[in-house]
């Protein structure tokens, strides 16, 4: 009887939408892409849940903000945000997830191979650099979504684009990034049972 693990499944699917939502209503204006504290909820979910349950997030998140539901930044809604000149950042999530789960299970490998070896302290350091490119490509390909979408929809220059809605974001989505990978790590260690369930999660 699997039913218990598919209620924790859905349980963690919407405690990340509500997570997504009232992360996004924390913003702070910085031209036409505002300050939010997604970028650490995002990360934090890459890195707990399973593959499977952060795409049904993302994907659960991005439908109800298109129907109208006020989840977006802002506390606004409409299929408008996701065509719009800033929705770019908003796909590149579900983009950037894949590149980031991709990655991540290259690292499941090595870390394997690690193990298998004896190499135990190897393994740890190719988990937690492997966690983090993995973050970081994520937040690569959401800023490239993000800067094309805008130069198509909003008429800027590459140039403009970039000093719009990337240049100021940088360095607090790196912080952002390293203190989400923190927490998940930590949250790993003092949960044993998410741990396991990150390990024997299908890749697939």
């Amino acid at each position: 009887m699997n039913n218990p693990s598919k209620t924790r499944s859905l349980v963690y699917v919407g405690m990340t939408v509500a997570l997504l939502a009232v992360s996004a209503w924390v913003a702070i204006p910085l031209g036409p892409v505002p300050f939010t504290l997604q970028t650490f909820v995002l990360t934090f979910a890459l890195l707990v849940l399973r593959p499977g349950e952060c795409f049904a997030a993302l994907c659960a998140y991005l439908a109800l903000g298109a129907i109208g539901v006020p989840v977006f930044s802002g506390m606004r809604g409409g299929l408008g945000m996701l065509v719009g000149p800033t929705g770019g950042f908003l796909w590149g999530f579900v983009l950037g997830a894949v590149v980031a789960f991709l990655m991540l299970i290259l690292v499941k490998r090595k870390i394997l191979v690690a193990r298998q070896s004896g190499a135990v302290h190897a393994g740890r350091r190719v988990e937690t650099v492997g966690e983090l490119a993995a973050c970081v490509a994520f937040l690569l390909v959401s800023y490239l979504c993000g800067w094309v979408q805008l130069m198509l929809v909003a008429g800027l220059s590459p140039l403009a684009a970039f000093l719009a809605a990337i240049a100021p974001f940088v360095v607090p989505d790196i912080v952002k990034l390293v203190a989400a990978v923190a927490v998940a790590r930590a949250v790993r260690k003092a949960v044993p049972s998410i741990r396991r369930r990150k390990d024997c999660s299908n890749p697939s």
